[in-house]
């Protein structure tokens, strides 16, 4: 099979994200890293992408220039990242499906939940692949949560609780340190700082694990650091749509806490307890029986679970390799496209348009509750209702 040619806009020297996609695409030996416009300013972003082993021609000076000049080749780039700011990802992502690439966009997918829409309705109408970096799914034992939740080892699903909780801007001296201060700006963040930044990935973990939708939530969000015109914590209850009770607690001021994502899911059989920080092993307790530890790597695990191990038993595998694993399911599935077949299921699971699009339909939900003093609204996009 040959390589996959990938593309990357943003994620240049010194971004925290773009290493861990180079990372992450080539780990496989599936894509290729061919073209990039990494830097907003246009000459450090050329000499960038040469010093990591792009040709000339094809380390650009921006996104416009990328664009214009992958769509002149015959070896175009197969699917290309969007890790820039998070107020220019529609626009990007937008022109490059409209140019027929497939587009792996960091979250959130968008500023507002129409234009979300709108990049779902175009997927949907051109079968372009939109999939947004819902990279924590990626694990291993995440998809063997999901695998044990759809095959019915904890019955109906009663509850899930959620969160993802550091203290990384907890000080309130960093009001003015640019690599914080525009999160809680509502100008480049739009309406919501913590929960669109975190929040978002705990919810649409519950989500992937448990098959169900946010229909409705209530919100409770507050600025810690009173300077902030953003939350920098909040607390949400919600309600899916297979049943389930949801819990999410997410903040930015939690001293102590490192990268605090993790999920609870509670059946009528059994329940679950994974944390990142631990993505080695799966707790889980059947119902009158003893707690088991489930290891990442061992025997008898689901075919989702197999198929995004790498590394032995015993031996951690982390964040990149989550990453490589989204990687992974889009090699998959472009190639399912290239040859006219249908995709492998247990690789079917990258998040899609449609979860983007769920997600800023949430972030503006719980803004809206907020506000109301934590009022019940609709968590759903107009076009899912």
């Amino acid at each position: 099979m040959n390589k996959l040619r990938w593309g990357m806009i943003g994620g240049g020297e010194g971004s925290q994200i773009g290493p861990a996609h180079r990372l992450g695409s080539g780990l496989d030996d599936l894509f290729e890293f061919t073209a990039g416009a990494l830097d907003h300013r246009p000459e450090q972003g050329r000499a960038y992408g040469q010093q990591l082993g792009l040709a000339t021609d094809r380390a650009y000076g921006d996104w416009q220039e990328m664009l214009a000049g992958e769509s002149a080749r015959d070896d175009r780039i197969d699917l290309v990242t969007v890790a820039t700011p998070n107020s220019t990802h529609f626009e990007i992502t937008m022109a490059f499906l409209q140019a027929g690439f497939h587009v792996l966009c960091e979250k959130p997918m968008t500023m507002t939940v129409a234009e979300a829409e709108e990049v779902v309705s175009f997927c949907q109408s051109s079968g372009q692949l939109c999939a947004v970096n819902y990279g924590y799914t990626g694990y291993s034992l995440v998809r063997h949560m999901r695998a044990m939740v759809a095959r019915g080892d904890l019955g109906a699903i009663r509850l899930v609780n959620a969160e993802f909780a550091h203290g990384h801007h907890a000080d309130a001296a960093d009001a003015d340190n640019p690599r914080v201060r525009w999160r809680y700006d509502p100008a480049q963040a739009g309406v919501s700082a913590q929960f669109a930044d975190c929040g978002i990935h705990a919810m649409h973990m519950a989500s992937f694990v448990t098959g169900q939708e946010v229909t409705r939530l209530q919100a409770d969000i507050v600025s810690c650091i009173a300077s902030r015109e953003l939350e920098d914590d909040a607390m949400v209850n919600f309600r899916m749509d297979g049943g389930a009770v949801g819990r999410l607690w997410t903040s930015s001021v939690a001293i102590g806490r490192q990268h605090g994502l993790g999920i609870q899911v509670f059946g009528e059989k059994g329940g679950l307890r994974w944390s990142q920080e631990q993505p080695n092993q799966l707790y889980y307790m059947p119902l009158n029986e003893r707690l088991q530890i489930i290891e990442r790597g061992e025997s008898d695990l689901s075919p989702e679970a197999d198929r995004t191990t790498r590394v032995t038993i015993g031996h951690a595998e982390g964040m990149p390799l989550a990453f490589a694993n989204i990687y992974k399911d889009l090699a998959e599935a472009i190639n399912a496209i290239k040859e006219g077949r249908s995709c492998d299921p247990a690789a079917d699971l990258f998040p899609r348009a449609e979860d983007g699009a769920r997600s800023m339909a949430a972030v503006a939900a719980v803004a809206e509750s907020g506000a109301a003093d934590g009022k019940w609204v609709d968590a759903r996009p107009p076009m899912f209702r």
